[in-house]
């Protein structure tokens, strides 16, 4: 874990591939408790700390996660986040156009995606239509090329929804799934189980200050790699 941002009511950290957000029922210590332990320790606190959860990352991503220090963060963070009001970028490694199905433009461009998204919680996956299904979401996101490396395209993402796995499931059904993610259709997983994708920025009005506020996840591994 590394601390990026740091206030009174506000905290944002990396989280490493493989760790999970908040606890589940595979009892592993999840990011949440680690971030409560580094706050006692530095402020010394004698009683419980408070931290919100506020967002999620999947597992198998990494990149910046946001909690809230306090009750009053907390709430209108929660509204901020519901209302679109914290803009995420995403980076995403996609295979090249080798197999003739992965069809991005290198135009510079921002381009759209929306689909309908219906998730089966039995598999844990998501599943992405061109039209509106009986319990299905509507999911947008923006994308565009901005760099390569050797063997794969990256794709900076703007999430304008909030839908279960929507980069990975959107990314998937235009042919284009996501370096390592064999859940949604990549030849074949990375070496240390996690999927190409990085929270890489986060932009938001301060929920007290009202500070402009952005933050960007320090580049490590393939991502120092990748050449625009």
């Amino acid at each position: 874990m590394q601390v990026v941002y740091e206030d009174n009511h506000v905290i944002i950290v990396t989280k490493e591939s493989g760790e999970i957000v908040q606890g589940d029922k595979t009892g592993d210590t999840p990011l949440s408790e680690t971030v409560k332990a580094y706050i006692k320790e530095k402020y010394q606190k004698p009683s419980a700390v408070f931290l919100g959860v506020v967002h999620r990352l999947d597992r198998p991503v990494a990149g910046l996660v946001m909690f809230a220090r306090t009750s009053k963060a907390l709430a209108r963070l929660n509204t901020m986040f519901r209302d679109g009001e914290v803009h995420k970028t995403y980076w995403a490694l996609v295979s090249k156009m080798e197999d003739g199905r992965c069809q991005v433009e290198d135009d510079g461009e921002w381009h759209t995606l929306e689909h309908w998204l219906m998730r089966n919680e039995k598999q844990n996956k998501s599943y992405a239509y061109d039209h509106e299904v009986p319990g299905s979401k509507k999911a947008i996101l923006k994308y565009c090329v901005a760099g390569h490396t050797d063997r794969y395209t990256l794709l900076e993402v703007n999430l304008l929804t909030g839908r279960h796995h929507q980069i990975r499931c959107q990314l998937a059904a235009m042919g284009c799934p996501i370096k390592g993610d064999l859940k949604y259709g990549a030849k074949r997983s990375n070496p240390d189980g996690s999927i190409s994708l990085l929270s890489r920025r986060m932009e938001f009005i301060h929920p007290v200050s009202k500070e402009h506020i952005v933050v960007e996840a320090p580049l490590t591994g393939i991502w120092t790699k990748v050449k625009s």
